[in-house]
């Protein structure tokens, strides 16, 4: 693994923590793909730094356990957004 490949994996790491995003999220703001993400978090930053993994990997959970309340509110917002375009 080279240097760039190494600090990417670290910064996804540190950004996902820090700003407490989901892989969908941090990959947005990287402009990667989520499986680039998902298989830097899950795969390299283990080996890299076992520290940032703990807490990435706490944080994983969570959105996971999280994810349906995340899509119905998604889905709330949708059908209200289209009840109100059909109101004008």
């Amino acid at each position: 693994m080279t240097d760039p490949e190494k600090a990417r994996a670290i910064a996804l790491g540190e950004y996902t923590v820090a700003n407490r995003t989901t892989v969908r999220a941090t990959a947005k703001h990287f402009g990667i793909s989520k499986s680039t993400v998902h298989k830097e978090l899950t795969e390299k930053l283990p080996e890299l730094s076992p520290a940032l993994w703990e807490k990435v990997k706490a944080l994983l959970e969570l959105n996971k356990k999280e994810r349906h309340i995340r899509g119905g509110l998604a889905t709330k917002q949708k059908y209200e957004a289209l009840m109100r375009s059909h109101q004008h």
